[in-house]
């Protein structure tokens, strides 16, 4: 076992950010796309219910689903929006670098 000196400290601080931006920008995208995935099955479900019960009015709830579908779906690209920051322009890495080159490793 080697003993830990500042290059190997170095490298495990930028190891550390790097593994737990690269977990949470995962876990941002899973939970990002499972409740946007419910939420639009459970609005298809339900316009095509009221379609089926009101045929009428099939170009009114079309728009409005549409409409409605697109706002569930900023949730998932805000999402992954999110985890693209945490993965190439995590502000903690300025941070871990300034600290770095601070302590002259």
């Amino acid at each position: 076992m080697t003993p830990i000196d500042s290059n190997n400290a170095a490298f495990m601080a930028v190891w550390i950010i790097g593994s737990i931006s690269i977990f949470t920008a995962g876990l941002t995208i899973a939970i990002g796309s499972i409740a946007p995935s419910l939420g639009e099955g459970k609005a298809v479900a339900q316009a095509l219910v009221s379609i089926a019960q009101q045929p009428d009015e099939a170009n009114t709830i079309t728009r409005t689903l549409f409409v409605g579908l697109a706002f569930i779906e900023s949730v998932a690209i805000y999402c992954f929006v999110v985890s693209l920051i945490l993965i190439f322009a995590n502000p903690f890495w300025n941070y871990v670098i300034t600290a770095i080159s601070k302590a002259g490793v």
